[in-house]
């Protein structure tokens, strides 16, 4: 099925090549303000992470809306997503609902960002208010699903994309862990499984090295989306975004 593209600023995810996602990885504000500019200013990068979790405020919501300021306007007119990865999903923090809650619906408020990364394994009560708060507030919502340890079975990640379809995420995002090529087959399966039956963009990525090739050829089989990175990874796999944006734009070219 056709994409629906998603124009978030200048940006439209869903439309031509994959777009490029840049995490910041610092743990205080003046360094992910900085990397935050230094991501702005890079061309091969679409779209700019703002990982919460990182910071030594992840849980201070009225310092992140501060700092929230200062990203935006540094953004140089990308999109800005804000992630809070908790531990259970491979993030540094162990935080219980409530406050993962507490804090994604103050920076929801503030319109901190224009996409937020949401963990579809929350508590439902929790996740279901964000989507409404967010999309009642003009602003976008990743569902997400990460597991380090292992590729579940073709059905299983079918059935958590699908799932994140109908609680109403804009976009539906799993990362696996594989453990032998055959896993990252897996992974591109299902992605082209769901590609069919959806009109929403996909970012689906197979982790390590290994899956690697996930990364690249993801538009083959239907993701609009992919993570590169500048310094520090934010996960395994992750390559250089200039690599991975001539390597979009060469098999993009080559489809057409």
């Amino acid at each position: 099925m056709a994409v629906q593209p998603l124009t978030l600023r200048d940006t439209v995810i869903g439309q031509g090549r994959p777009k490029t996602i840049v995490p910041t990885t610092a743990q205080n504000a003046t360094g992910a303000l900085e990397q935050v500019k230094a991501i702005a200013a890079n061309a091969s990068a679409d779209i700019i992470e703002w990982r919460i979790d990182y910071l030594d405020i992840a849980t201070n919501a009225p310092a992140l809306i501060t700092l929230a300021e200062t990203i935006g306007q540094a953004a140089n007119n990308k999109p800005v997503i804000a992630t809070f990865r908790t531990k259970a999903e491979g993030g540094p923090i162990a935080i219980d609902d409530h406050d993962y809650g507490r804090v994604l619906s103050a920076l929801i408020d503030a319109r901190a960002a224009d996409l937020f990364d949401i963990e579809m394994f929350r508590d439902e009560a929790v996740v279901t208010s964000l989507i409404a708060k967010a999309h009642a507030s003009g602003l976008h919502v990743i569902l997400s699903s990460h597991d380090f340890s292992e590729t579940p079975p073709v059905d299983e990640i079918v059935a958590r994309l699908r799932r994140q379809d109908a609680l109403g995420a804009d976009v539906l995002k799993i990362a696996v862990m594989p453990k032998q090529p055959r896993d990252v087959l897996t992974l591109l399966d299902a992605t082209l499984q769901v590609r069919d039956e959806t009109s929403k963009p996909l970012l689906t990525m197979s982790m390590g090295a290994l899956g690697v090739i996930s990364r690249l050829a993801g538009e083959t089989f239907g993701s609009s989306l992919t993570f590169g990175m500048m310094g520090k990874a934010s996960a395994p796999g992750q390559i250089d975004v200039g690599q991975l944006q001539d390597t979009l734009e060469v098999l993009h070219s080559a489809g057409q």
